[in-house]
């Protein structure tokens, strides 16, 4: 049997998501059971959030410290 590997959404994607759930319960039309199910995607959509904000920091980290020079501030030179 072949393991097939779960795309997960991107960030953008997830937040997308999860607005929409907020604003599906905070409208609250939504039957106990369908606010329980949307509550739970959310809560499955703000942890995979957190973990891809938690990464990308970790290599922000990463690249900052294995950096030995300094950065330097960006200057726009205008040839006219």
């Amino acid at each position: 049997m072949a393991n097939k590997k779960i795309e997960q959404p991107n960030f953008e994607t997830t937040l997308n998501e999860l607005e929409t759930i907020v604003s599906q319960l905070e409208q609250g039309d939504l039957e106990l059971d369908q606010a329980l199910a949307q509550f739970e995607q959310g809560i499955s959509l703000a942890r995979h959030g957190q973990q891809k904000l938690q990464q990308a920091q970790q290599k922000v980290d990463i690249l900052l410290a294995n950096n030995d020079d300094q950065l330097q501030p960006y200057s726009q030179h205008q040839d006219d």
